[in-house]
């Protein structure tokens, strides 16, 4: 059997069974399912499942998290299940279903920004990079650039970076992202975002520094238009880019195809391209503006510091809705608008409490092995700015320290806005945050890291404490280990018989990915020419399937675990046409019948008849394919 088959089985019950799943993928560490009635799903039933870390519902989805082995597991989930995986994008439009407007609208701008997350991280670690060698002075009292010919020049060399991430990325990548995620033309897209930077336009830093008259224009004679450009701007962006996307499905829809190759995408461009700059441009300017002096007025004004508490508390609730998407607009937005970004070094004090509380947790549990295996990885990534795995797997599951989390996050938050900490770029979240801030502001923001990393982990493990959660840890360590399965012939070579007559072929000649690319393990198969299948070897029955009853995993004596599936896609028929002998937990002996098939049936269904062994743990095996064997009399494989 798969190393996940019993799990799988245990979540799909919990989630409740086939019939409940609209759609299901995964992303690299999560299970994420479309489901028909999200309240049918059993969730403490799932979170009690030893491999699943936590769950949460984010976007639509029901997502399960899993961690680094979830390929795995979606393997041996859709192989239990039968239900046919699709792709995430499908899984997020049919998502769509369970959300609300708003839900909807925060989804749109999370999957805008998603895919240039990753310049805007690279952007900041640059500026960041900078900021240490052209504006500290820490070098002898100077700078290391005013010290050095060679920092110097790269420092000027950086700024082509720099500058192509944030003046001229954001916007073209905007327009891009748009573009693609609404089924658009790309390269349209790409082009649209280069006529708001095109270097015949006033720079949108120079606008503010340039005189009315002096402002270049467009003279059409009866109306003058200023050409002025976009740069690093956000809402301007999206507006012309969602133009874009609704002129070229108009087009489309009304152009002849003899003719639609030339008219759509110039029309579209065309006419996207002039609403830009004469009328969403300027608006989507006036909008972001008023934007970021409302949130830099409550940043910066006299209340800031309640603005401080409220938003360090917040920010990782609105990271499970989803919503704190949107700050990297209002970021962007600031930085375009003042220079700087005070909202930011909130968002890495966020990530640092939290990833500090499951510190406290590493603590609490440090003589639990298995909760380690959590808790570590998470507390990294935190620290490192990715906050998802510590608050779904471990400070949400156990509430208390998402709490402590929050209102450590909320004592730095004060502090930072109370010493107007600022911030020159975003995307280094964490720890490493600190290189995105301005140097006058480094001081200040470090003494923010460690009240951020101080108090979650002194109120974590304070609470713990009384709660006892290190006294239960201990006690589940004490508790007796589950039998281990017999191994008194580990030592001994392992022969496996044949177990169906018929002729051997290699694992990698079945016509199933799952098999063929030796997914769950290695193994053979047999194209069968009888209908009982008998054990290869003694053993155990480890799995059932029950309803289809279409096949079966056997633990050997040594410890090796091997699944023996009969045809392909076979879940599909629900037990037509197979009986099973054995249950689970059965000891059964070489040569034993195990399920008797109806071959006719399986062929009716459009089904393969090919015979799968697959072993899932065990040793190395030499297998005897390309022969024909007879049941239970001749070998098929060995230990090497």
């Amino acid at each position: 059997m798969g190393k996940f088959t019993e799990s799988s089985e245990r979540l799909l019950r919990a989630i409740g069974g086939k019939d409940n799943i609209h759609a299901v993928s995964h992303c690299i560490t999560r299970m994420r399912f479309v489901l028909n009635d999200p309240k049918i799903a059993n969730i403490p039933e799932i979170e009690s499942i030893p491999c699943v870390k936590g769950t949460f519902t984010q976007a639509g989805q029901f997502q399960v998290i899993i961690g680094n082995e979830v390929a795995d597991f979606y393997q041996d989930f859709v192989a239990v299940s039968g239900v046919s995986g699709v792709s995430k994008s499908e899984v997020k439009s049919a998502a769509k279903r369970n959300q609300n407007p708003l839900q909807r609208v925060m989804t749109s701008i999370a999957e805008i920004f998603a895919p240039i997350i990753p310049a805007i991280v690279v952007g900041g670690l640059i500026l960041g990079f900078r900021n240490v060698i052209d504006s500290l002075n820490i070098f002898n009292g100077a700078t290391l650039v005013s010290q050095s010919q060679f920092w110097a020049g790269v420092d000027s060399f950086l700024w082509l970076l720099g500058e192509a991430v944030f003046h001229v990325g954001i916007p073209v990548g905007i327009c891009w992202s748009v573009m693609k995620k609404m089924g658009g033309t790309e390269i349209l897209g790409l082009i649209l975002g280069l006529t708001l930077v095109s270097g015949q336009l006033l720079n949108a830093y120079a606008v503010a520094g340039t005189a009315a008259a002096d402002i270049p224009k467009w003279d059409f004679g009866f109306v003058k238009v200023n050409m002025i450009g976009y740069q690093a701007q956000v809402i301007p962006a999206i507006l012309a880019a969602f133009t874009l996307v609704y002129l070229e499905r108009f087009f489309k829809r009304v152009t002849p195809k003899v003719v639609s190759m030339i008219v759509t995408p110039f029309m579209s461009l065309l006419l996207s391209v002039m609403a830009a700059h004469f009328v969403l441009g300027p608006i989507g300017w006036r909008i972001g503006s008023v934007i970021s002096a409302v949130v830099y007025a409550g940043i910066s004004g006299p209340y800031r510091v309640i603005f401080g508490a409220v938003f360090g508390f917040f920010y990782a609730p609105l990271v499970i809705t989803g919503l704190h998407h949107m700050s990297n607009a209002i970021d962007l937005q600031l930085i375009s608008d003042f220079g700087g970004t005070m909202l930011w070094p909130m968002i890495a004090l966020s990530n640092i409490a939290q990833g500090s509380a499951v510190l406290g947790m590493i603590v609490l549990q440090r003589r639990n092995a298995k909760a380690q295996e959590i808790n570590i990885p998470s507390c990294i990534s935190c620290y490192l700015g990715v906050t998802e795995p510590a608050m779904f797997g471990i400070n949400l599951k156990y509430v208390f320290p998402f709490f402590s989390a929050m209102a450590g996050s909320c004592v730095a938050g004060v502090l930072s806005t109370a010493f107007s900490v600022n911030a020159s770029a975003i995307g280094v979240g964490g720890l490493p945050g600190i290189l995105s801030i301005k140097p006058e502001s480094m001081g200040m923001f470090a003494l923010c890291m460690l009240v951020a990393v101080a108090l979650p982990f002194l109120l974590t493990y304070g609470i713990g404490r009384k709660k006892g959660v290190d006294r239960e840890e201990e006690r589940e360590n004490k508790a007796p280990e589950k039998e281990a399965p017999a191994a008194e012939d580990s030592g001994a070579p392992l022969h496996l018989k044949a177990f169906l007559s018929g002729k051997t072929v290699p694992i990698e000649e079945v016509p199933d990915e799952v098999f063929s690319k030796k997914t769950l393990g290695e193994g053979m198969a047999i194209e069968p020419t009888d209908n009982v299948l008998l054990a290869p070897a003694d053993g155990s029955v480890s799995v059932v399937m029950e309803e289809s009853n279409h096949a079966v995993g056997l633990s050997l004596p040594n410890g090796t675990e091997i699944l023996l599936h009969i045809g392909l896609d076979t879940v599909a028929m629900n037990g037509d046409g197979f009986q099973s002998f054995v249950k689970m937990g059965e000891k059964v002996r070489e040569g034993q019948e195990l399920i008797r098939f109806d071959p006719e049936k399986i062929r009716a269904a459009g089904h393969p008849l090919i015979t799968v062994l697959v072993v899932t743990e065990g040793p190395e095996l030499s297998f005897e394919t390309g022969k024909e064997v007879r049941a239970g009399k001749d070998e098929i494989a060995r230990s090497v």
